[in-house]
């Protein structure tokens, strides 16, 4: 049973009122006398179990002015558009531009998408869940992957995503304005497996309905993904670079291909902690201030870069690595935790491709946790060697990204590993005033791990709220209902009475508790050398393809799981703002449909009504709720030909 669901989103961030980086983007129909302001591109998302690279090639964003005019371009892709791998961000943001836009206020955006065949890279995971519909480390075929809403003529075929906002951002000069819009990679109706009984699988693509916006409060805490390119200039005062930024080319070639974006970045050198520059050739290691050093060998070389964002709106490197090739700086693998085996002091990296990479853990391989609101803990190791592997504080899930002693050695020597996010996920149990346990079960028995984790300290600060007021301590949400954060004293106390519900299906299957999803945090107060959870969301558990036992009615159905003996009642809302959300499945002649359903009008709860007819399969995720019912948060019903269980 996955739990990726509430880890998983894609994030477009358009950073707007920094000065940064150049290059990139354009401005469409302008606001008459508007000042500009430059404004950074990214791209961003979280994690899935399943895959090891869900690739898209983003065309174009726009903003659409509050009130009415023409639409304002803030990225056009180079052509040809290069691949972007959601899989691989996992709520870190990959930078795709700097644009200059007018100043003014925005109520959307909308997003267009290559959508040809093959415009979607598909390739699973090294170890997927348990009964995935594809073997692990597979390229799914191009002509089994269906992208719903795409239009135009065959070879310039695309689909477009219209986002509005909650409300409507100002963009004015001399600030920072973050905007993050979310795309769940996990969430029911994005990927859609379907397969018959006996028949081929077919994967519809659904870029329609999974998109929100979320709020960034510090553009200093935006964790940047490394960055590629070639190094064009270096500042006549030695203080910055110029990368040319590339990526490599999808499907991987041999030596790996660098594709340029077109676009640029100025990167400084951090004056005051030093950055750590590493000569993958030489296989030197050195801390500059500045570029004075290595002024006259950097130009044209390779480079990985490791950046953070100042308040200004600067990029400062913490950590550059260069090659005169390309494979010497990409040769270097990111992806998820796999496998860790402390005996051996030997962690597994699934890559992009889906393939596990074994990484051996020796004396001096130093374990970086990424904070880029922290200078100097941005370039500092939280542990070195072998010792972190055996105390269990690094698991399957984390997003990492190594850096070894030797890329063409036989066996691969991690010399740094940069922790991007610690992930810990699963059934919560034990939950009291002073932490919780997180209990995960992978498909590869070793891989699963008992974790108790304490709250951060209840004076560390922990964000803001809606309204923009400081959060100290520990808080959580729903994952339906992002916006309703419990906060402040009572938070832990509402904690422990909201993950003490479950639904009972019997048989063995049996109780189906709360499960949630946290991203930890290093080194808190409350856990000076350890994990310690900031926020925790309770995720809605995906029960196995069921089967309806009595249909809707007064908002509420039963059903049954295989494996369980007695049926569980699902509560269904129709609540505007809070309902519901209903997908109708339907695979008729070879194509897989994926269609919204409103049910809070009459005519959406209707088609949902004649969808949960007794007997029908029904695919349900939802929070157990302490008078033992599921509180839907995703139904979906299937018409056509009907899938396998």
């Amino acid at each position: 049973m996955s739990h990726a669901l509430v880890r998983t989103a894609v994030s477009i961030a358009l950073l707007a009122g920094i000065a940064a980086c150049g290059g990139g983007g354009g401005t469409g129909s302008q606001i008459a006398g508007p000042q500009m302001v430059t404004t950074p591109v990214v791209v961003s998302d979280a994690s899935t179990e399943d895959w090891a690279m869900i690739g898209v090639k983003v065309l174009s964003i726009t903003l659409v002015p509050q009130g009415g005019g023409s639409p304002v371009s803030v990225y056009t892709a180079a052509s040809p558009a290069p691949v972007t791998n959601l899989a691989a961000l996992d709520n870190i943001a990959e930078l795709l531009a700097s644009a200059s836009i007018p100043a003014g206020t925005y109520s959307g955006a909308t997003l267009t998408l290559a959508a040809n065949p093959g415009d979607v890279v598909l390739i699973t995971s090294a170890d997927p869940e348990p009964g995935f519909a594809a073997p692990p480390s597979t390229m799914i075929a191009t002509d089994a992957i269906q992208i719903q809403g795409a239009t135009g003529a065959s070879g310039s075929r695309t689909v477009s995503t219209s986002i509005r906002f909650d409300s409507p951002l100002t963009i004015a000069t001399g600030q920072t304005t973050p905007i993050d819009v979310e795309f769940d990679l996990a969430h029911p109706a994005f990927i859609v497996g379907h397969t018959p009984p006996g028949g081929t699988t077919l994967w519809a693509i659904n870029f329609n309905g999974p998109v929100r916006h979320h709020r960034v409060a510090d553009v200093m805490h935006l964790l940047l993904r490394h960055a590629y390119g070639t190094v064009s200039t270096v500042a006549t005062d030695n203080a910055s670079i110029t990368v040319e930024r590339e990526v490599a080319a999808v499907p991987v070639a041999t030596p790996e291909t660098a594709v340029a974006t077109g676009q640029t970045l100025t990167i400084l050198a951090d004056g005051t902690n030093g950055t750590l520059l590493y000569d993958v050739d030489a296989r030197t290691a050195a801390t500059v201030r500045d570029f004075s050093a290595v002024a006259a060998t950097l130009p044209g070389k390779f480079v990985r870069v490791a950046a953070r964002y100042q308040q200004n709106g600067t990029l400062v490197a913490t950590r550059i690595w260069t090659s005169s090739q390309f494979d010497g700086v990409w040769l270097s693998p990111e992806g998820h935790v796999l496998h860790v085996d402390p005996a051996s002091d030997v962690f597994v990296v699934s890559d992009e491709q889906g393939r596990p990479v074994p990484l051996t853990v020796d004396a001096n391989t130093a374990f970086f946790f990424r904070t880029p609101a922290s200078a100097l803990g941005d370039t500092t190791p939280i542990a070195v060697g072998p010792a972190f592997l055996a105390a269990q504080q690094l698991v399957r899930g984390f997003k990492v990204h190594v850096s070894v002693v030797d890329p063409l050695a036989t066996t691969l020597v991690a010399q740094t590993v940069d922790i991007e996010t610690a992930a810990f996920d699963g059934r919560i149990s034990a939950a009291d005033s002073t932490g919780f346990t997180y209990t995960r079960r992978f498909a590869t028995l070793s891989d699963d791990y008992s974790v108790t984790l304490p709250y951060i300290s209840a004076s560390s600060a922990n964000g803001r709220d809606a309204d923009g007021n400081a959060i100290s301590g520990f808080k959580y949400w729903e994952f339906a209902y992002p916006t309703q954060v419990t906060t402040g004293t009572a938070a832990i106390a509402d904690f422990v009475s909201a993950t003490g519900a479950s639904v009972n299906f019997g048989g063995t299957v049996g109780l189906i508790p709360t499960y949630g999803a946290s991203f930890a945090r290093w080194g808190d107060a409350a856990n000076p050398s350890g994990w310690s959870v900031p926020w925790t969301v309770l995720a809605p558990v995906p029960l196995p393809r069921g089967t309806v036992v009595t249909g809707l009615t007064a908002n509420a159905f039963t059903m049954t799981v295989p494996g369980g003996t007695q049926a569980a009642t699902i509560d269904v809302s129709t609540v505007a703002g809070a309902a519901t959300l209903v997908y109708q499945v339907d695979r008729t002649n070879g194509i897989v449909t994926v269609s919204p359903q409103d049910i809070t009008t009459s005519a959406g709860l209707t088609a949902l009504t004649d969808g949960l007819a007794v007997g029908a399969p029904v695919k349900v995720y939802g929070v157990p709720q302490a008078d033992g019912t599921l509180r839907a948060y995703v139904i979906t019903y299937f018409t056509g030909t009907l899938p396998s269980t």
